[in-house]
């Protein structure tokens, strides 16, 4: 095989969630509801007679950080069978609660199922890159929510789980403050106890109905931590729907909060992105 191959997948805000055990990585996920942001990762891949992967990471700041290899992705590759060059781009700081990590999967998926003529279905890929994602502790939905667009809601895991999808036109803006380890999270019993005690009841239907479930999630789970709660306050004493970056240290808000961010650090305007994962080039 020559040439090479490019794709890109949107990004992914869960507003909340909870974790949903099965008997294997394919039956394990979350429900919950989260917004496809249009920032995601795009991922070169090219046939190579040995695997390396280049990660270029963004700052809370917007700065560029490379780091040279991924375990999750070289893996990957060795299961389908082909070595390559990767190298993956983000939009939004990898493990902040923009769901950069299945973003990253799934664009190298659909990259290297191009450049190597793999002929696996979209379905295919979704189903690899959430049981990828899974089995390393790194999401439990994200996969699910950006194998298409829109608001996701979904009732049950797997990507099999959307139950519903709705296309607000309202704009969003986040503020992020760095990570959280999502395995340390979604890997604690005690965590994920508390975090389903908090879920919310109902389905939302509307952005503003996502938004407060969101923040009524975010508020009884115990997650919320301090570094964003003068944010949150901010927002709220100006009457502005905001809530937490699920996981991260983060907060994403309707997009009149702009200002009100950028108070407390570098604001990114956001919108909602009505596609899953696209091949840009071959």
């Amino acid at each position: 095989m020559e040439g090479t191959a490019v794709a890109f997948a949107p990004g992914h805000i869960s507003g909340y969630f909870k974790r949903i055990d099965g008997d294997s990585p394919k039956t394990t996920g979350s429900c919950g509801a989260g917004i496809v942001i249009d920032r995601g990762v795009t991922a070169s891949v090219t046939p190579s007679p040995k695997t390396s992967v280049i990660v270029t990471d963004r700052t809370p700041a917007g700065e560029s950080l490379i780091s040279y290899g991924s375990g999750l992705i070289e893996e990957l590759l060795s299961g389908l069978g082909v070595c390559a060059k990767v190298e993956t781009t983000s939009g939004l700081p990898i493990g902040a609660g923009f769901g950069m990590s299945a973003a990253a999967i799934l664009a190298t998926l659909t990259a290297a199922n191009a450049v190597f003529e793999l002929g696996m279905s979209a379905e295919a890929i979704s189903e690899l890159a959430h049981e990828t994602e899974v089995a390393h502790n790194t999401g439990l939905g994200d996969v699910a929510a950006a194998s298409s667009g829109g608001v996701a809601v979904r009732t049950a895991p797997g990507i099999f789980g959307v139950s519903s999808r709705f296309f607000p036109d309202a704009e969003i803006c986040s503020v992020t403050f760095g990570s959280i380890f999502t395995p340390d999270v979604i890997g604690s019993p005690e965590k994920m106890a508390q975090v389903t005690a908090a879920f919310p009841v109902g389905e939302p239907a509307t952005f503003t109905e996502f938004m407060m479930k969101s923040r009524q999630f975010a508020e009884a789970s115990g997650l919320i931590p301090a570094r964003i709660r003068p944010v949150l306050d901010a927002c709220d004493e100006a009457g502005i729907l905001a809530s937490m970056t699920m996981l991260g240290c983060g907060v994403f808000a309707a997009s009149d909060a702009l200002e009100i961010l950028s108070e407390f650090g570098t604001a990114v305007p956001l919108k909602v992105c009505p596609h899953g994962p696209t091949l840009l080039e071959v």
